[in-house]
C-alpha cells in the first residue's frame, strides 16, 4: 500500500549529516515489508512508530509518526547490527 511521506527539510539535513541518508530514501520503503512496533521509551507528545525494512539491499530503521494519510519521517538510517538480526528474525 502506499502513502506519502513528508518531512522536514531541516530535519533532512541534519539526518544527512548524522546518518549520511537523506529522509527522502524513506519514499522508496515498501511499507508491507515493514518491521513495526510503537517507540514508548519517552512521551513525545505524539505517537512514534520505529520500523525495519530493507531499502536497495540494506537494512534501514525509520521513525515516524502519523500527520493524516501521511508519514511525517523524523528520522533514517542504516540498521545496526542488533537490529539487523532483530528484523531477519522478526522480519
Amino acid at each position: 500500500m502506499l502513502f506519502d511521506v513528508t518531512f522536514d527539510p531541516l530535519k533532512d539535513a541534519i539526518n544527512r549529516i548524522q546518518h549520511g541518508v537523506s529522509l527522502g530514501l524513506a519514499r522508496e520503503i515498501a511499507w508491507d515489508d515493514v518491521v513495526l512496533k510503537v517507540d514508548n521509551r519517552r512521551d513525545y507528545g505524539e505517537v512514534r512508530e520505529v520500523g525495519y525494512m530493507p531499502i536497495r539491499g540494506r537494512t534501514f530503521c525509520v521513525v515516524f509518526t502519523w500527520r493524516d494519510e501521511t508519514r511525517r519521517i523524523i528520522s533514517l538510517r542504516r540498521a545496526n547490527e542488533r537490529e539487523v538480526d532483530r528484523y531477519a528474525k522478526d522480519g
